[in-house]
């Protein structure tokens, strides 16, 4: 699956949200229109932030509660990836150069052991390719490639729960506008069609709090992935850069030992030999 995908669909999860949200107002609107009014004391209209986003009963109540679930996790992970997806993290100053001078020297244990004192995805991909030495450049080029592929493959998997909740987020927040009508619609059935604007306002608040509470969390999770995202297929990239320079002696070495083999010439025969 190409990155460009993903990105399709949340657009259309998005899309397919924001028309969801949309036909419930304008239902409710046109519900609270026709509705009859009643004789029943009018009920005071929740105020402050608080009070409005968990004014949605029971259900309500536990959705927002699960969104701000997400919305933790989701600052969580934005937080370690920012504290882990760095320059100095996965490549450490001076790593490519000393194990490149040791390699040249042909101090391959000094080297290998550096690589193990410094844990980090540069020093994994070299030890791959350190371990690979007897094989000659092919076998090490190889190992370089499968090493890159599987560090990278895991930096992006740890940035895909962000990508989760940003695609679990709206689902939650839809959940709630359907719940909403529901109640409300509900409420509507149950007085005969004379339920009042009053008797109507807790499904609608549900409705559009759960909605905007998962917008809200969602655009900003989809956004960090987007960055991470581009961040590791940036050190990534460095990363392979830097592991083939280290290397780049280990190939030249390669065409010297071939090139004096191939040419080498037949030495002349001792004079006085039978």
């Amino acid at each position: 699956m190409t990155t460009e995908q993903p990105l399709n669909h949340y657009r259309r999860v998005l899309t397919n949200l924001v028309r969801t949200a949309t036909l419930a107002i304008v239902v409710g609107a046109a519900t609270l229109a026709h509705a009859q009014p009643t004789e029943s004391a009018p009920q005071e209209a929740p105020r402050g932030v608080f009070e409005i986003i968990f004014a949605g009963g029971l259900v309500g109540d536990t959705l927002m509660w699960v969104l701000f679930a997400l919305s933790l996790t989701a600052a969580y992970l934005v937080f370690e990836h920012m504290m882990t997806l760095r320059h100095k993290e996965l490549m450490p100053p001076s790593l490519a150069d000393n194990v490149r001078h040791l390699l040249t020297e042909g101090r391959i244990a000094e080297a290998e052991q550096l690589c193990r004192n410094t844990p980090s995805f540069l020093s994994f991909v070299l030890l791959h390719g350190l371990a690979e030495l007897d094989g000659g450049w092919p076998a090490v080029e190889k190992a370089l490639e499968d090493s890159t592929a599987e560090q990278s493959a895991r930096l992006f998997r740890k940035i895909e729960y962000l990508s989760v909740i940003g695609n679990i987020a709206p689902m939650v927040g839809l959940l709630g506008t359907v719940t909403g009508m529901i109640g409300a619609f509900q409420t509507v059935a149950s007085t005969g069609g004379a339920a009042g604007a009053g008797d109507l306002a807790r499904g609608i608040y549900e409705a559009l709090v759960t909605t905007v509470g998962g917008l809200v969390i969602a655009i900003p999770a989809l956004g960090a992935f987007a960055i991470f995202r581009n961040r590791i297929d940036q050190l990534v990239a460095e990363a392979a850069y830097l592991a083939q320079h280290v290397f780049a002696p280990v190939k030249r070495r390669r065409t010297k030992w071939r090139e004096p083999a191939a040419t080498a010439p037949t030495p002349p025969p001792l004079k006085g030999a039978p």
